[in-house]
């Protein structure tokens, strides 16, 4: 199945929230994303029916495996992006707005190669604060 950005955004919410409690549920995603109950509801039915996630009996929200391996992907990227362009001056709230948007788009091959080349520099130069 193949995601759309707003399923990658669902998936990463729920991973930043089961980092942060240790649980997850439908009104936590609902609080997180600032949308309604009613649209998580429709989400979560349709990352359960692609595999990306599971509820239990007590309405506990979990990641499988392949739900959990996009929801770090997409986690990744949008540090990654908010992190470069704060430190490029970017004011942080339109940094993570932007980032939330740069994280969909880029390529594997692309971030993986912008991660490389951070890496080279900050290997060389130090990490600069």
């Amino acid at each position: 199945m193949k995601l759309h950005a707003s399923g990658e955004d669902y998936l990463e919410a729920i991973f930043v929230i089961y980092r942060e409690k240790g649980m997850v549920r439908s009104v936590d995603v609902a609080r997180y994303m600032e949308v309604s109950k009613p649209s998580v509801c429709v989400a979560v039915n349709t990352l359960k029916e692609g595999g990306f996630l599971i509820m239990d009996e007590d309405h506990f929200l979990h990641l499988t495996e392949a739900g959990k391996a996009v929801a770090e992907k997409i986690y990744e990227r949008h540090r990654f992006f908010a992190k470069e362009l704060i430190e490029a001056g970017v004011d942080p709230k339109q940094a993570e707005i932007d980032a939330c948007k740069m994280e969909h788009v880029i390529s594997d091959q692309s971030f993986q190669k912008l991660k490389e080349r951070k890496d080279k520099r900050e290997l060389r130069y130090g990490t600069i604060l």
